[in-house]
């Protein structure tokens, strides 16, 4: 493969950087409480905030160590879903993951998609040796997208984080780029 990409495309999705137009998405996503416990946020988002992180934000993961990108649909232009790059060590060449689909768009095998296609763009263009990511044990759906895309456990952190006052289990997966 090309070391270079005009796009990080599949079959049916694209993966793309925030523009002005999602602010209104992007608004739904991050003041979802219901995805407060698995982004460590505990309150909302202006409007003017995101707006400003959008407009001024340098989408480039060697400058900010992450990078967010809005996942849509290649023919309907239909935004979905999130994939997010996160803590990037280019020495140790590591990088986290995270994603987010719309509870309506979910069962298509698009989140399979862009994991597939997010983890071809972290081994073959940014080099990197691992992809991690932290589920919460509890959530069966997460365990089985990322195993189905050759992530293993490779740890427990126990109690690790709380919701409604009780402590949760978190798997900690790693892809190797082997």
């Amino acid at each position: 493969m090309a070391k270079t990409w005009t796009e990080l495309t599949s079959e049916t999705i694209r993966l793309r950087k925030p523009e002005p137009e999602d602010l209104e998405f992007l608004y739904s996503i991050e003041n979802n409480s219901d995805f407060w416990f698995v982004s460590n946020t505990k309150s909302p988002f202006s409007k003017w905030q995101l707006k400003q992180h959008i407009e001024h934000t340098v989408y480039d993961i060697y400058t900010n160590k992450e990078l967010r990108l809005i996942i849509e649909d290649k023919k309907t232009k239909k935004t979905f879903g999130l994939v997010d790059l996160f803590e990037f060590d280019p020495f140790h060449k590591r990088v986290g993951i995270g994603i987010m689909i719309n509870e309506n768009d979910r069962k298509q095998g698009l989140a399979s998609e862009c994991i597939n296609t997010i983890i071809d763009y972290c081994f073959n263009i940014l080099e990197i040796n691992q992809i991690w990511c932290n589920i919460d044990a509890e959530n069966l759906v997460s365990v089985k997208l990322f195993e189905k895309a050759g992530f293993t456990v490779s740890g427990v952190l126990k109690q690790w984080k709380v919701q409604n006052s009780e402590y949760k289990d978190v798997l900690f997966y790693q892809l190797l780029n082997d």
